[in-house]
Parts: structure tokens; sequence; C-alpha cells
């Protein structure tokens, strides 16, 4: 393993690599119980229960991704880099195109699915490395700053700190509600100990806040606290069964797929630059290994779709694992052990309600909105795009209309300027699909 994960050249340990793997899980522990809550809509109270995705399944079914995802990416791409089901990415799979579009769960595990494989096929053809290597730095930025809003803002939503007013769009609920103090609660809990620099700060935030939740009688006692796994049967596949359906094949499917495709594609490239550069391992703005570290992404993404949760990709939160001491990928593998080990305690897990959630959603919108201190902002050229693709994913609802529309500024405001040899051609290729986009999928 030493030889394999080349130890001595990047001054690291069996030690470190523990810690740091630890380290990850425990800061991104909380998809576990964020992404089935998520997917099954569990917020949303009036929801048909026969619409909504089964709870236990999605909880198997992300635990299961990400262990093989950050498996597939220990052992192939050698990053100390974890996967799961991505945030602001299950957002835009239960709030967009289920609740909003009435789309069934299984239609959009199918786009996922084909978003997935068509990804794969990309990576093998070496396009999607050079595709990721072409996007502006700036503007990777601003599309994980911009999904950092997002979920901030779906967060905030989930807590009722923000709710609908008819006269403003949105107002300031009522924060008296015994449900939103204790998200407020968990909020600040969080936000001293990250402050604090405490490891794992937002999975311990969550601990607390549900212990107070039961004080208070906010949340349910947990009848045990190891079980057997709950069944995956109930997801597992259904992707395919979508496949049958004539109404799958339909203009509006076509622009969820290529969604996906398009925001997989730009927040698995921002977290692998971020913690690429983190760990010292990217050099003048290109990643070595790039093709190996996309296709685990493509492969838990086509894996996930499978068992039955929405795209998985790299997560930021990996940062805290390279920040621990990681640097290869037996860090990764150690992750995934850990993912592996939570099947066992769901009874535990299951009792955690949105207010807990919350501050997880909004402590990583503001991890993400960091990259924003690494846009020019001085270079109006480049200001525009980068703003408009980040105010435009929580205004709209919808990240993919942020990342359409930075990308159709970007070459206005750089040819207006005098700068057209430094766009890339594939950006301007982004231009009229993004155009054809807002015409005929919008």
């Amino acid at each position: 393993m030493r030889k394999y994960f080349e130890f001595e050249k990047h001054g690291t340990n069996y030690r470190r690599e523990f810690i740091g793997g630890l380290t990850t899980f425990l800061a991104m522990a909380y998809i576990l119980v964020v992404n089935p809550l998520t997917l099954s809509l569990a917020s949303i109270k009036d929801y048909p229960d026969a619409l909504r995705m089964d709870y236990g399944a999605v909880f198997v079914a992300t635990a299961l991704a990400a262990a093989i995802g950050s498996i597939v990416m220990g052992l192939l791409g050698k990053y100390p880099l974890a996967l799961a089901p991505g945030m602001g990415l299950n957002a835009f799979f239960a709030y967009t195109v289920v609740l909003g579009s009435g789309i069934p769960w299984q239609h959009a595990l199918g786009a996922v699915l084909i978003s997935g494989v068509f990804f794969f096929l990309l990576t093998l053809t070496g396009l999607r490395e050079k595709i990721i290597n072409a996007i502006p730095i700036d503007l990777k930025h601003a599309v994980g700053a911009g999904i950092g809003l997002f979920i901030t803002f779906v967060g905030l939503q989930n807590a009722k700190i923000i709710v609908n007013n008819d006269a403003t769009l949105v107002g300031l609920g009522d924060l008296t509600a015994g449900p939103t103090l204790l998200a407020i609660f968990g909020i600040v809990v969080t936000v001293i100990m990250m402050t604090r620099g405490i490891n794992g700060a937002v999975f311990y935030g969550m601990v607390i806040t549900v212990i107070v939740g039961i004080i208070f009688n906010l949340i349910d006692m947990p009848h045990k606290v190891v079980d057997s796994v709950p069944s995956v049967a109930p997801t597992f596949g259904a992707a395919f069964s979508s496949f049958g359906d004539s109404s799958f094949y339909s203009t509006a499917m076509l622009g969820i797929i290529l969604t996906f495709l398009f925001v997989d594609f730009f927040d698995n490239a921002g977290t692998l630059v971020a913690v690429a550069n983190q760990a010292g391992i990217m050099k003048d703005n290109k990643l070595p290994r790039a093709g190996r570290a996309l296709i685990s992404d493509s492969i838990a993404t086509t894996v996930g779709a499978v068992l039955g949760t929405s795209t998985t990709t790299s997560y930021i939160e990996s940062s805290a694992g390279v920040a621990a001491g990681a640097r290869t990928g037996f860090a990764a593998l150690v992750t995934a052990g850990f993912f592996i080990l939570s099947l066992f305690f769901f009874p535990l897990l299951s009792v955690v309600t949105a207010p807990v959630t919350a501050p997880a959603l909004i402590i990583v919108g503001v991890l993400m909105v960091s990259s924003l201190g690494k846009i020019d902002w001085k270079k109006f050229e480049i200001a525009v795009p980068s703003f408009l693709t980040m105010i435009a994913m929580p205004l709209s609802y919808s990240i993919a209309t942020g990342i359409a529309v930075g990308f159709i500024f970007y070459p206005i405001t750089m040819l207006v300027k005098g700068r057209a040899k430094e766009i890339n051609p594939i950006m301007y290729f982004f231009f009229v699909i993004f155009v054809l986009y807002f015409i005929f999928l919008k």
C-alpha cells in the first residue's frame, strides 16, 4: 500500500492518511441524513407518500454510492477525495425535477444514469478532461460559489428561517417556532465549533442539535442504535424502469439529462481543482491523473443511479481531510470503510429532521462560497459572468440556469474587451449550447 500510494513521495504515512480519511468522513457524514430527507421530500408535508422515494432505501443507496465511489477514486485516481451524492445536485433532483416539474423520481434516476454513462464515454475519449481545462478558473470558482448560495438558500427554507412572501417573494419566517429555534441553535453551535477549528464540526453540530431536540420533544427518541440494514429494493434498478415508459422520451427529459450532465461536470471540476490545489497536487491549472479521477466520478454516478440516488460526485469536505494530513487515495479508502460501517446505524440516523440538517446545508454553503475570493473582481469582463453565474443559481432556483447565464456572458464581455485570443474555442461551443438551452428547453 505504501508503495502503491507513494507515501514517501507525498510525505505521508498510514496514521496521517487514516486521520485524514476519518476527518473527511466526519465532515461529510451529514449526507447520510440530508440526502434521504432531500430525495424523499420529507420537508414537503402535503406531498403524496406514493410519489416519494423510500427513505431507508435512499439511505442505503447513499452510503453504498459514497463507499463505492470513494474506493474507486482512491484506487484508480489516487486522490484524497471522497465521493457521495452531491449537495445541490440532490436539491435539483428533488425540488426542481420531481417537485417542480412533476417528473417521477424513477425518470429522474434514469436521467442521472444516462448522464453518468455519457460522462464515462466522454472521459474515455479524453474530451471531458480537455473541456475542464478549457473552462476559465474564475468561472470554475463562480460555479462552486453559486452552488454554495443555492444550498444555503435551501437550508434556510428547510429551517423555515426564510419563507414565502407574496409581496416580496421571500421573507423572514416565525423565529419563535420550535423547529426553527432548533435549527438556529444548530447553526450557532456548528458555527462556534467551525470557528474553533474542530474537525467534524458539521457532524458534531447535528448530533448536539438532535440531543437538544429530543430533550425539548422536538425530535422523536430513537428506539434502537444499531439494527439490520434497510432494504434497497424500493429504489434499486428503478432507473431502468423509466426506459420502458414512453413519457420518458421527451424534450423536458432531454433538458433534465443535459442539466445533470453540465452541473455534475462543473461541480466535480470545481471540487477537484479546489482539493488538488490544497493538497499541492495541481500544477499550472492542470490536474495530474485527471482522466482517472473523472472516470471514478463517472462510475460512482452510474452505480449510484442504479442503487437509487442522485448524482454522486467529489466532495469539497475532502479538504478537511487534506487539512488533517491526507495526501493520497488511501485516505479515500478509509472514508469508504466508515460509510460501510454507517449502514448499521440507520435507526439512530433516521430520527433526524429538516431543522437538524439545515445548519449543515448552510455551513457547507459558506465553505463553497469561500471560492469567491479567488475570482479577479477588478476586471469587469470577468466580474460580470462570474457574478451572474453565482447569483442566478439561488434566484432562479436552478444550478443549470446559473451556469448557462455565466457561460453566455463570458464570451461577450471578453470579446468586447478585446481579449478574444484568450477565449478557448470550447467556450464558444458552450455559448451556442446554452443559448439553445434557453430557447428550446426552458
